[in-house]
């Protein structure tokens, strides 16, 4: 019966969203745009199943595909992150709910709250200041040193997992507010970002499983994305044709791709889920490396951006062997 219930929402989200789209664009006649732009259907087939999978947006895909590969400016490529992962990652997002994927609402909550302060600061001040090439690298280094850390500690400390955080003191309250606000300025540069942030501190601060860390971070990314995009389409103003088209293009890829990715890991174990994300993690740096070939200051900035999320990442989780005994008697070493 939950099964049946489960099916029968999910079909009329996707028919509801479907529905929409097809008539828009019968309407307006623009079937032309899939062989104009067939290049972004087949990148977000991908970006919207590793979207619903693992920790990272399908933005963590199409930003830099089109900045990197298809030289499309990263103001267009943030913008139509933040627009398809509104309609990737709140399918994905949709299905976790009625299916009752485990997730933690506090996480959920607080970060949710720091995210949209975030993104609005980040918008109106940050992002227009900001080097393309040194926060494409910024983001794929730090994010690799981050996975280096999980690997060691899964293969090190393979059994130091929960499935849900310990009771937060107001501090704990003030410091996932805090880098929901980080995380949210980060997505208002690359339009990603809040989902795999908050990942990293729960998973090495907490040692929460990646099972439950994982949907958590799809729905906090589906509603920053749904923020952001209105944001930049009604209020800002500078959502263009040429996102909009890509957008187009893209919505019945992911109204199916991201719940797809969704559902397929929520059958898979902790250490497939984690395996998924490192080859993620690599894959983006690796192909970061080979298209914008970093040299001189920006070469050191990568380097050093990597050991310093090394040894960032190795205090926060080293540090807290000793917390999660104060707040968790039963956490082992």
């Amino acid at each position: 019966m939950k099964n049946l219930n489960f099916k029968i929402h999910h079909f009329f989200f996707t028919l509801l969203i479907l529905t929409a789209w097809l008539i828009y664009m019968n309407s307006t006649h623009q079937w032309s745009l899939f062989i104009e732009n067939l290049f972004m259907s087949i990148t977000m087939i991908f970006g919207s199943f590793i979207a619903g999978a693992t920790s990272e947006g399908g933005g963590a895909v199409a930003f830099p595909v089109m900045t990197l590969i298809f030289q499309i400016t990263p103001d267009v490529a943030r913008n139509f992150s933040l627009a398809i992962q509104s309609i990737g990652m709140s399918a994905a997002a949709y299905l976790i709910f009625t299916q009752r994927i485990p997730i933690n609402k506090t996480y959920l909550l607080l970060c949710s709250l720091g995210g949209l302060l975030g993104l609005i600061l980040g918008t109106y001040l940050i992002a227009p200041i900001v080097s393309p090439p040194y926060t494409k690298m910024f983001f794929v280094s730090l994010w690799l040193s981050f996975g280096f850390i999980l690997f060691y500690l899964n293969i090190h400390e393979p059994h130091q997992k929960i499935e849900s955080l310990p009771p937060l003191s107001i501090t704990n309250k003030k410091t996932f507010i805090l880098l929901g606000l980080l995380g949210g300025i980060i997505v208002s540069i690359v339009g990603s970002g809040l989902d795999i942030l908050t990942f990293a501190f729960v998973t090495l601060r907490y040692r929460l499983s990646e099972k439950i860390a994982t949907p958590t971070s799809v729905c906090l990314m589906a509603g920053n994305s749904l923020v952001g995009f209105l944001l930049h389409a009604f209020v800002i103003g500078d959502f263009g044709l040429q996102e909009f088209h890509y957008w187009l293009v893209c919505i019945p890829v992911v109204i199916f791709g991201a719940p797809l990715g969704a559902y397929f890991i929520n059958q898979k174990s902790q250490n497939f889920i984690a395996n998924c994300l490192y080859f993620v993690l690599i894959a983006q740096f690796i192909g970061a490396l080979i298209v914008i070939q970093p040299s001189g200051l920006l070469f050191w900035f990568t380097l050093g951006t990597f050991v310093t999320g090394l040894i960032v990442f190795f205090s926060l989780a080293k540090w807290d062997d000793k917390h999660l005994k104060t707040i968790n008697p039963t956490f082992r070493n």
